[in-house]
């Protein structure tokens, strides 16, 4: 590796983790696009995005990490500089694909300026897990049914570039994770009628998809998830070991122990 590190951060714990454990870091944000860091180097609008890479490199910066949520912020075209306005047409494409087609192209801008990009678990491995129980009881074997569906259902999707997460009950899917995100999701099936879900419990299942590129948009499960798991009735949550970063993994920890929720990560 070379050159000074820069944290484009965005939404989330993972920016603020990776500052502290990077002082030396430029700690990068974007304009529209919330970012939660305890300090900002430099911020940029994505408009002048050209601008921002010739920055980059007076800076000295040889490798990027991009860390936390930044979705799809809106973009002005009227104020496009001129690398933007190259872009336009590789953009536009990407825009109209999935997540993956997006984190591809992004990657692939910094790779043509010579910047190594990293994923935050490079800089960070406790960020995953390794295959094991981190929560609650083990998996009973209904729950392994469950589990056992959901992935298939995932690994179906992988080539559509659609979610990362599913959510099967006693057989049935309850829900499979889309644009609006996990937390949607979840929502989702806790507002399911319980007419139309059977007995209570079932699993989360969460893991990239198929050739995903985990240096962009690698999965992710915090407290968040683990309340919305409980509003929703579940069981617990599976993870892909080492796969899928875990946000506040203390707090995470607690917080499922004390809703009676396993959190189980395996080799999915």
């Amino acid at each position: 590796m070379r050159g000074k590190l820069a944290i484009l951060a965005g939404g989330g714990a993972m920016p603020a983790a990776l500052a502290r454990a990077h002082p030396d870091a430029l700690c990068v944000t974007f304009e529209n696009v919330a970012a939660a860091i305890p300090r900002v180097d430099a911020h940029y609008p994505l408009e002048a995005f050209g601008g921002f890479l010739d920055d980059l490199a007076a800076r000295g910066v040889g490798r990027v990490v991009l860390a936390g949520e930044i979705g799809r912020p809106p973009l002005d075209p009227a104020k496009f500089d001129a690398f933007m306005v190259r872009l336009g047409p590789r953009l536009l494409g990407a825009l109209q694909g999935g997540d993956d087609a997006l984190a591809r192209l992004v990657i692939s801008v910094f790779e043509e300026q010579g910047i190594e990009v990293l994923g935050a678990h490079e800089l960070l491995p406790e960020l995953t897990a390794a295959p094991g129980l981190l929560a609650g009881a083990e998996p009973s074997a209904r729950n392994r049914a469950d589990i056992d569906r959901a992935t298939d259902i995932l690994l179906a999707l992988s080539p559509l570039d659609v979610g990362q997460g599913a959510v099967v009950a006693n057989g049935l899917v309850l829900g499979i994770e889309t644009q609006q995100g996990t937390d949607a999701m979840l929502r989702f099936v806790a507002d399911t009628p319980e007419s139309l879900r059977g007995t209570s419990g079932g699993v989360l299942v969460k893991r990239p998809k198929q050739g995903q590129d985990l240096r962009v948009d690698m999965p992710a499960i915090g407290p968040d998830t683990i309340d919305g798991a409980r509003k929703a009735g579940l069981d617990g949550l599976v993870i892909a070991a080492r796969r899928v970063v875990l946000i506040e993994r203390d707090r995470l920890i607690r917080a499922a122990e004390a809703a009676g929720i396993f959190i189980f990560a395996e080799d999915l």
